[in-house]
């Protein structure tokens, strides 16, 4: 794997390094020493799958309060996504910056999202599938979260948000003047 750091702090991008014959290839998309070298979190105690059937579907931008904050490794296993981190560390020299990526099925590339940051992503394509780990259980009741037009961050997507959940179109916006308190 290749690991390359991302604008947040603590984020990474990571591409596989296909080994390939007339067969097809082999590619490591997790080594627990290669994550521990660059000081990333090594124990992931759940793998989810998201499945959306149209393009333009938005999931997130969800996060867990302290002390239940999950690091994620996201991967697109079909179709396309455009993958968003807010960080909300308080400490972090990034605090309160996001950054996007896209994460296709073709690219095969992942993104590391560091504990204490909001995720979420628009699917670009139709039946778009991604496969995540993630370092903590879903603790119910700790979930919070920040809406995907929250002027507050002027997130740029690729295209329009054309379905979204109650629940997450539902998230206030985040008051600039009090932002501080976000994620504390």
């Amino acid at each position: 794997m290749i690991f390359t750091n991302g604008p947040v702090h603590g984020s990474y991008l990571i591409d596989l390094e296909p080994h390939g014959d007339e067969r097809g290839f082999f590619a490591r998309t997790y080594c627990e020493k290669e994550f521990a070298q660059h000081d990333l979190v090594t124990r992931m105690v759940q793998t989810n799958m998201s499945y959306s059937a149209e393009k333009g579907t938005m999931r997130g931008i969800h996060y867990q309060e302290a002390p239940h904050e999950e690091a994620k490794l996201m991967r697109c296993t079909r179709g396309a996504i455009y993958d968003v981190m807010i960080d909300l560390r308080p400490d972090s020299p990034t605090y309160m910056e996001w950054m996007g990526v896209e994460l296709s099925s073709e690219a095969r590339r992942m993104v590391y999202i560091p504990e204490g940051c909001a995720h979420g992503f628009l699917t670009l394509a139709d039946h778009t599938e991604v496969s995540y780990q993630v370092s903590a259980f879903y603790t119910p009741g700790v979930e919070q979260g920040i809406r995907f037009d929250d002027p507050a961050f002027d997130i740029d997507w690729p295209m329009d948000v054309r379905v979204v959940s109650d629940k997450d179109r539902s998230w206030p916006d985040i008051d600039p003047a009090t932002r501080a308190a976000v994620g504390s």
